[in-house]
């Protein structure tokens, strides 16, 4: 039998996991079997991270804490409070790679945190996942470490470091964890507990999503063998062909184990586990989240990426899509998974019982908000298919285009008693509605309609990110002419329903591919469309994306042809300064 924590919140009873020996003394605990560290403050929903992870493993029966933002520069009592878990310790940077959330593009110190009460800076270090694991194994030698999230799950191979402008080795090497489980990996993380729990260590090397060290290279069948971390930072072209063998292994139907060599070590990582069922997916939605922040927080102003979620509904994960500037797909998957539209209504009975409801549901979405249940029609193909994206250059013959759930899944929710507005807060492939198969053009303009007519809170922000076709080729994005059909679309829309509503186009600078002409050409197109230009921001390098590669080597690595890269931050200033003068809501 599982227990929770019972505490008082908003005047009503919730559930959370313990964060402190108090709270664990009134459990009964000894001893935790998991205790779970994050750069994040602990908001018990299922956006966050940290709650799935402790979540998941809690439902299958384990005693689970969480020591959400610990001191790391004081006597390290956060760190020792509860005493060393029986299983092991789990450690993430949180929702963000923290270097994202700490510098901004042109490596200046941001002022803000949104995963932190009051958007307060400085409640985490750099490289969490780093400095949070030395000092656990610092204190507690024999205890197991294993690293997980976003920066870890980004980080897993050699790769480019913007902010130290270097190659640095995979962080489960440099961190000294036991083990790293990368991308979306609650099910494994519960096969490792139940390996550890049950004293079965020759079962931790299968375990899908796990990434671990080897003293000898390992003699596995089928696996691919990646350039040494040395031989990437002797040559520029061999980092990027890793890349590609990496980017290919991610997205194929059958992946391979890696295993890639670090001075005298092999790092091996196992294949991902297989796209995630609907009942799976279900049954991560069915744990019971509270949807609120813990009450250690009742004092402190509120947590703004909490805020801004709160009344959404996460409805699928993965993405086709493969822009080149995007972790998402390396991190979450190619393939869709998306869950039942019975779990999803469960979800929004249960938002609105909250006490702070007011009828608005903020969000139905995921990466992209209509690629809900867009699944493969042959997989028998899909095993045999070399191309990283199923949209780019032009949209896969294979691919379930239709948007005919995604338009009844609205529509339900928009009549529940109780649902004033349903605004969709994701963002939308507009490419995948305006190439649409010939089939389901009706439905993805229906989709399209629906949406502007009924889903929009005053603005729909969209993501061209750029005009000129030779820089869009390099995102992986298609034709800005589809922005343009977009544009005609959403304003003939809004005349016929009498509506004032807001297209917002979001667009990039310097990213690799991209010469000042292109962002001067960018600008004039702009102002001659008369564009507001509201979103737009300078191109970040973020580990383990094909645009960081081409801004490190300089090269495509797929056709291996040079590739003009903005390097310098005064090169990328001058770019982003053109952005900065595009005409915008805040001028008229």
């Amino acid at each position: 039998m599982i227990t929770f924590v019972r505490m008082k919140v908003e005047n009503k009873t919730a559930d959370f996991l313990p964060t402190s020996r108090k709270e664990m003394d009134s459990l009964g605990w000894k001893q935790p079997d998991i205790i779970l560290f994050s750069g994040d403050a602990y908001v018990d929903h299922p956006s966050f991270g940290t709650a799935v992870i402790g979540r998941m493993l809690e439902s299958s029966g384990y005693k689970v804490a969480v020591i959400p933002q610990p001191n790391w520069q004081d006597d390290l009592r956060d760190f020792k409070k509860l005493g060393p878990p029986r299983l092991f310790f789990g450690v993430s940077a949180g929702n963000m790679d923290s270097m994202v959330n700490h510098y901004t593009a042109f490596k200046r110190l941001r002022h803000d945190d949104a995963y932190t009460p009051g958007n307060r800076h400085g409640a985490r270090p750099d490289y969490p996942s780093l400095v949070y694991t030395r000092i656990l194994k610092k204190l507690f030698p024999d205890v197991p470490v294993v690293i997980g999230g976003i920066e870890a799950s980004m980080r897993r191979f050699t790769h480019y470091d913007y902010w130290q402008d270097k190659l640095l080795p995979g962080i489960l090497y440099s961190s000294g964890a036991d083990w790293l489980m990368y991308g979306m990996a609650e099910y494994p993380v519960v096969y490792l507990a139940n390996a550890l729990d049950q004293n079965k260590p020759k079962d931790i090397h299968n375990i899908p999503n796990l990434q671990y060290i080897s003293n000898r290279r390992p003699d596995i069948p089928d696996s691919n063998i990646l350039a040494s971390h040395e031989k990437c930072i002797e040559d520029k072209q061999v980092f990027a062909e890793n890349f590609v063998t990496i980017e290919k292994n991610a997205n194929a139907l059958d992946v391979k184990t890696l295993i890639q060599p670090v001075r005298d070590k092999y790092v091996v990582t196992n294949p991902a586990q297989k796209r995630l069922s609907t009942k799976k997916m279900d049954k991560i939605y069915k744990l019971p989240f509270t949807r609120l922040s813990h009450p250690r927080y009742r004092d402190k102003p509120e947590i703004p990426a909490y805020t801004m979620i709160r009344h959404s509904v996460t409805i699928h994960r993965g993405c086709f899509g493969a822009c080149a500037f995007c972790t998402i797909a390396t991190h979450q998957g190619r393939f869709i998974s998306s869950r039942s539209g019975k779990s999803i209504m469960k979800e929004v009975q249960h938002i609105k019982s909250m006490p702070d409801f007011k009828g608005h549901i903020t969000d139905l979405g995921g990466p992209s908000a209509n690629m809900y249940g867009m699944e493969p029609i042959d997989l028998v193909k899909c095993r045999q298919c070399k191309r990283p994206s199923c949209i780019y250059p032009s949209i896969c013959d294979n691919l379930n285009t239709d948007h005919t759930n995604l338009v009844s899944l609205y529509e339900k929710v928009r009549q529940q008693p109780g649902v004033k507005k349903l605004s969709i807060g994701s963002g939308i492939r507009y490419d995948l509605i305006f190439k649409s198969r010939k089939k389901h053009m009706q439905t993805a303009l229906t989709y399209l309609e629906q949406l502007i007519r009924h889903h929009v809170s005053g603005r729909l922000k969209v993501a061209p990110e750029h005009t000129e076709d030779n820089v869009l080729k390099n995102m992986r994005k298609p034709s800005f002419d589809h922005y343009l059909e977009m544009d005609a679309f959403f304003s003939q829309t809004n005349a016929k329903y009498k509506l004032n509503q807001q297209l917002l186009p979001y667009f990039i600078s310097s990213h690799p591919g991209c010469s000042f002409q292109d962002m001067q050409n960018l600008k004039e197109k702009v102002m001659q469309k008369h564009i507001l230009a509201e979103q737009s921001q300078d191109f970040t390098p973020t580990p383990m994306t094909l645009a960081t590669v081409m801004y490190y080597t300089g090269i495509d690595p797929y056709s291996g042809k040079t590739i003009a890269v903005a390097r310098s931050v005064k090169e990328k200033k001058q770019q982003w300064v053109l952005l900065l003068h595009l005409p915008s809501e805040r001028e008229k």
